[in-house]
């Protein structure tokens, strides 16, 4: 095992540093046409269906070009990857700013994929890694922890700029705002070598064994469902009784509980296995849907709160159960090719969870938590890695 190179800030400041690019990443891509889609449907006469294609289509690029930037990664190190982010984020935001008619959108939008696929949450990830190994855990549960606040701060930002500037001015706002997270992150992120040139003819030696397998079917049901909940969890509330305001208020525990859960593990429970955390986790879900169908509209809430908590707990999970399960040897391919069904079970969850939700709300909250018990099961028979004495880094 090589050694790990000597970070040259601490631990804290480069996970705060990658957190707060990661709230500007989400927000500037992932969560921008929550947003600005009608407006953006209306000005360039689409529909607004169109508009949600294209973030479908943007969803797939990185689920096709996320192993090929792993494995520069693993071999190169994850700064120049990171600090480019920055560039696609803002030439997309750019295009889609200029965009006259539904090609440039298009146009837009892919490159948008790009940047996300460049610089969401793997890229982070595998450079802490890089940096501190096995004890990598708590610096992915800071990131996590700053960055679920992307949609927090990400969805009244946008509003704000699009109320003061138009849409096309808060896709300039954004653009702006990445080139501005260019020298940040360059200085926050210390320069991480990989493997080295002579890895780069081939793939890495990463066997799908039983355990990849579980993991693979685990983080796809996750991430199908938390697409599911992103986009419909309002509608499943007030299918249950809720006025659509209060439905709408309801949801928004979402994001509380997956920063308070985060912050839990980061703080008080980061000595807790984490194949134990990701456990409990898969029954967050169903443990609020329950208290739903028992209770009705007036314990709305649980499931927004079951649903935040478990989605919270995932998110650093799919961070370290990889790292903890095989080490940090070719962590960013690993994590890639394991997270690539999950970006395909994100592009088609909302659709397939809206016919759920037409037939009943109740088939519609059965799926989700049927789901979720598929990934209960998935943690059974992983078996944890024990790390030399070598590979053990103190962050």
């Amino acid at each position: 095992m090589e050694a790990q190179p000597k970070p040259i800030r601490p631990s804290g400041v480069v996970a705060a540093g990658f957190g707060v690019g990661q709230v500007v990443a989400f927000a500037s891509s992932f969560y921008l046409m929550g947003v600005l889609g009608d407006a953006i449907a209306r000005d360039l006469s689409v529909s607004v269906g169109f508009v949600f294609v294209l973030v479908s289509a943007q969803l797939a690029v990185p689920a096709f070009i996320a192993p090929a930037v792993a494995r520069r990664i693993d071999r190169r190190g994850g700064k120049a990857v990171l600090v480019a982010s920055h560039l696609a984020f803002a030439a997309a935001l750019i295009v889609i700013g200029f965009a006259q008619d539904a090609v440039g959108l298009a146009i837009g939008m892919a490159a948008l994929g790009f940047g996300m696929a460049l610089g969401l949450s793997p890229t982070p990830f595998a450079i802490l890694v890089a940096l501190y190994g096995e004890a990598a855990r708590r610096p992915i549960t800071g990131v996590a922890l700053i960055g679920g606040l992307g949609s927090t701060l990400g969805w009244p930002l946008t509003g704000w700029m699009a109320d003061h500037w138009g849409w096309r001015g808060a896709c300039f706002a954004w653009a702006g705002v990445q080139m501005a997270m260019l020298p940040f992150s360059a200085w926050v992120c210390p320069r991480t070598p990989g493997h080295g040139p002579h890895a780069s003819a081939s793939k890495p030696d990463v066997a799908w064994d039983r355990a990849m397998v579980q993991l693979a079917v685990l983080f796809a049901c996750a991430w199908f469902v938390s697409t599911c909940m992103s986009a419909h969890l309002p509608r499943l509330l007030a299918a249950f009784g809720l006025p659509m305001r209060a439905a709408a208020a309801a949801a928004g525990f979402v994001g509380i509980a997956a920063v308070t859960v985060r912050f839990l593990e980061f703080t008080v429970h980061r000595g807790l296995p984490p194949l134990a955390t990701t456990r409990v986790a898969t029954l967050m879900h169903p443990l609020g849907a329950a208290i739903l169908a028992l209770f009705g509209a007036p314990a709305a809430v649980a499931l927004a709160l079951g649903q935040g908590a478990g989605n919270g707990m995932l998110a650093v999970a799919k961070g370290v159960l990889p790292l903890s399960l095989y080490g940090p040897r070719d962590y960013a391919y690993r994590s890639a090719i394991l997270g690539r069904p999950a970006l395909f079970a994100q592009i088609f969850g909302p659709a397939v969870y809206a016919a759920a939700l037409e037939r009943s709300a109740g088939v519609a909250l059965l799926t989700s938590s049927g789901l979720c018990l598929v990934m209960f099961a998935m943690t059974f028979g992983l078996s944890v890695r024990r790390p030399s004495p070598q590979e053990q880094v103190i962050a």
